[in-house]
């Protein structure tokens, strides 16, 4: 088994003495385990392996400082260090006189003058320590402390100065004790843990004082601070700190005292020293006030942290928003693609999307007004929104983002419809930072500063306030937006002659047509399930609209947003566009225009492949055209189905009862075949309700307001309470439209023109019919129900009177002929319910 070099102390037998040998005991490092030991045998000993250093009469011992490094480290294997050397070898180096300036034996060498009459017998290294113990001789006449004088004024007069520490020498001190050369991992501390133990074992060791401990150990060096032991301390043997200034006087003091025995005047028992390194404790005063005051300490952590997140990633937000709104890093608006673009357009344009962009035109022709007004009004200041209104499908979206602000730079789109239908707070913060080009965002870190928040609340009772709100998060990003905005307002902006001496305001307001746009697209979306995100966002709006930082448009289907809006901006009137369906003309102009395009795209085809007899497009049947276009009616998407139908070789009529006919099993789908009548959170209405619209309107048309909240259906609903809640509910789902005169609701209709069919087809469809009337028979039958038990109770309750008071006459006849009509009703219901349910038993 090889043996491994000690790292820490080594021991060189004199002539006479039995060898050094390498026996192995285990040695802890930080890093690895070195299995290495030296056993320290010699006839003064007498086998002894507790690693002291014996000497003989008229030998003595001195440590030298300062000669190498402390942790030293890989140096532990350095030439000069290493144990298979014998003390010939040594002691030939010592005598040499080619030593280099790197040799820490030189540095013993020239510390030793011969001027002092000693002859070195032994030298031992201590690499850990930094220095090393010189055995010698001394002649009979001359004691070890002269010697140790001599020493110590020669390396004051000539100073000696290692290599690697120019500004502390050399320095010798005589070993009072008997050294320990351990070879433990006790790095050396500028503390010195002092134990007093007895001399022998019949004696009881005395704690030396505080003034002995100072006499002993201040030659050595500057020393901070002595700590003795508590006096009720149970603690032995008892001990005391020394604690030096440098780390070098603590190793001076610990290899020259160690095993020193001190009789004091006065004691009878003589006290042995034996001395340790002892990590210092630092009193942590600030750490231990930070954790002793959490609720001011906790508070200020989390406002330094807020400070600190608004300094490093707002200005990194605010770029990534203003580069959304600039497209700076959209490929689509490189000069590469645009070129790409215009060569390949025919090869990558489709005919259908021709013929869509060729209805679109049509449509925009007859809107060129409305669109020259949105115009302008983007370039003057207006101060105020503009909203444009209209049911869905009336191409709203097309108009603004394709005719109003096209070729247009600098206009932000925030989408409401994603940012409301996301899955809780972190995916609405996430969405809603996506839309308006915020990041970084941590959207699962609230989570995780939620738990420690109330974590800390339930400890301390205070409410550490690392966690935000959804209402601050959401006000947070748009603040941030804003800025953005302001600096993309203020981007083209040029220092001439004219706009030198104007303020950041002035200039925003001398230039509207410079400020960004801002679309809000689907406003008010699912508005009973997240209000306060329309309601920060129409705040946001307002900010930029009053500080002139940019045009807010507004696209919406909700007929409520005066509401929300006039509430951001209470002293303004809003700019209000509405768009309705086309005309019958124009829409007749919208399908023949797609039809026209199908026509040149068939002719062009079989122009390239020359054949004569190529399908054509055959236009005899749209004479049909304008008596489908009046069942249909203006709606834009019901137009665009119509003409994609006829451009697919349908005929109008039948193209025309197929979209009757999907809009028909779209009304029974969502509202008549529910699962439950009782209303949902999200459907504020029943199915009876639902179908007394649709029962009424296809026979009437249109209905009174107020003749439909009067009806029992809605007035005496068992399942809603709120019949106006539930006219709007199904107003938002778009199965009716609800028109107002005067700001007052006035007449109901259907949702959508085609809508006016899908019900009369519904109504026809005998099942359908008879199951729904059953239903709302039913229910009128329990309101009837529920009326005659509350006359019968207070019949019984006039009845247990002891006498009939005449004064009651007339109540108890109203009573009974209110009992009597309701029982008329409900028969007559129930002889119509039997009617229906025979029709439901024998059609299929």
């Amino acid at each position: 088994m090889r043996t491994l070099p000690r790292p820490a102390a080594y021991r060189f037998a004199r002539p006479g003495l039995s060898p050094c040998i390498a026996t192995p005991f285990p040695v802890y490092s930080p890093r690895r385990r070195l299995p290495t030991q030296c056993a320290w045998k010699s006839d003064l000993t007498k086998g002894d392996n507790s690693g002291h250093i014996s000497t003989a009469e008229n030998e003595s011992i001195l440590f030298f400082d300062n000669l190498t490094p402390l942790r030293v480290g890989p140096i532990v294997l350095w030439q000069p260090w290493q144990t298979e050397r014998d003390l010939n070898d040594l002691m030939n180096r010592y005598q040499s006189s080619s030593l280099g300036i790197f040799d820490p034996i030189n540095l013993v060498k020239r510390a030793i003058s011969d001027k002092v009459p000693i002859q070195v017998t032994e030298i031992i290294p201590r690499l850990k320590d930094g220095g090393a113990f010189v055995k010698f001789t001394h002649p009979e006449g001359t004691s070890p402390k002269e010697i140790q004088s001599q020493l110590s004024a020669l390396l004051t007069e000539k100073p000696l100065k290692p290599w690697f520490s120019p500004f502390r020498s050399v320095r010798s001190g005589l070993v009072q004790g008997v050294p320990w050369l351990e070879d433990l991992y006790r790095l050396p501390k500028s503390r010195i843990r002092v134990e007093f133990v007895p001399a022998s074992d019949e004696e009881a060791p005395a704690e030396l004082s505080q003034e002995t401990l100072y006499s002993l150990f201040r030659k050595y060096g500057k020393i901070g601070e002595i700590t003795s032991q508590a006096s009720d301390s149970k603690v032995n043997p008892r001990f005391a700190y020394v604690d030096f200034a440098l780390v070098r006087d603590a190793i001076m003091a610990k290899n020259c005292m160690h095993g020193f025995i001190l009789r004091e005047q006065g004691s009878k028992a003589a006290t042995r020293l034996r001395l340790s390194y002892e990590q210092r404790v630092k009193p942590h005063h600030i750490w231990n006030w930070l954790t002793n005051h959490p609720r001011i300490v906790i508070p200020l952590a989390a406002a330094f942290l807020a400070a600190f997140t608004v300094i490093v990633f707002d200005p990194i937000r605010e770029f990534f928003v203003k580069a959304h709104v600039q497209k700076t890093f959209e490929f689509t608006d490189s000069r590469l693609y645009k070129w790409f673009k215009s060569r390949t357009n025919d090869i990558l344009t489709f005919r259908k999307h021709k013929a869509e962009q060729a209805g679109l035109n049509t449509l925009f022709t007859h809107r060129k007004d409305l669109i020259d007004s949105i115009k302008n009004s983007l370039l003057e200041t207006i101060d105020t929104f503009i909203v444009v209104h209209g049911p869905r499908g009336s191409g709203g979206r097309e108009l603004i983002m394709d005719q109003v602000l096209e070729g247009r730079k600098d206009v932000l789109v925030v989408d409401c419809r994603p940012i409301v239908e996301a899955r809780g707070e972190a995916g609405l913060i996430r969405r809603l930072a996506f839309e308006v080009g915020y990041r970084p965002v941590f959207s699962w870190a609230n989570n995780l500063s939620s738990m420690v928040d109330l974590a800390v609340q339930s400890t301390t009772g205070v409410k550490a306030g690392f966690s935000e709100n959804l209402e601050s998060q959401v006000v947070k990003i748009l603040q941030t937006t804003a800025s953005a905005l302001k600096e993309v307002a203020l981007s083209d902006r040029k220092k001439d002659a004219k706009d030198e001496n104007m303020s950041e305001e002035a200039y925003l307001e001398a230039h509207p047509e410079r400020r960004p746009v801002v679309v809000i697209e689907n406003f008010l979306h699912k508005s009973d399930e997240k209000g306060i995100i329309y309601d920060k966002i129409s705040e946001f709006g307002a900010a930029l609209v009053q500080s002139n930082i940019a045009h807010v448009v507004f696209l919406t289907n909700d007929a409520s947003y005066s509401k929300t809006l006039t509430k951001a901006l209470p002293d303004r009137v809003l700019n209000q566009i509405t768009l309705g369906d086309l005309s019958p003309r124009v829409a007749k102009q919208f399908v023949l225009s797609n039809l026209d395009i199908q026509e040149e795209e068939t002719q062009k085809a079989s122009e390239e492949n020359k054949h004569e007899n190529s399908e054509k497009v055959d236009r005899a049947d749209l004479k049909e055209l304008d008596e489908c276009i009046d069942v249909l009616g203006g709606r834009l998407t019901d137009l665009q189905v119509l003409s994609r139908r006829l451009v697919n070789g349908q005929s109008p009529n039948k193209a025309v009862s197929e979209i009757i006919e999907q809009s028909a099993s779209e009304i029974l789908r969502m509202f008549l075949l529910a699962k439950d009548n009782a209303p949902s959170p999200e459907h504020k209405w029943s199915v009876e309700q639902a179908w007394y619209l649709i029962r009424e309107i296809a026979n009437k048309e249109s209905l009174r307001y107020n003749e439909v909240l009067l009806s029992n259906t809605f007035a005496s609903s068992t399942t809603t309470s709120a019949p106006e809640g539930a006219l709007e509910a199904l107003a938002n789902a778009e199965l009716i439209t609800i028109r107002s005169k005067h700001g007052r609701p006035q007449t109901i209709r259907a949702g959508k023109p085609v809508y006016l069919a899908a019900f009369a087809r519904l109504v026809s469809d005998q099942v359908v019919a008879a199951k729904m009337d059953l239903g709302i028979l039913t229910e009128l039958s329990k309101i009837e129900a529920k009326n005659i038990d509350k006359v019968e109770n207070e019949l019984a309750l006039l009845g247990s009177l002891p006498s009939q008071p005449k004064q009651a006459t007339g109540r108890t006849n109203y009573l009974l002929s209110k009992l009597q009509a309701s029982q008329q009703k409900i028969e007559s219901y129930e002889q119509e319910m039997g009617m229906l349910k025979k029709v439901l038993a024998e059609m299929s």
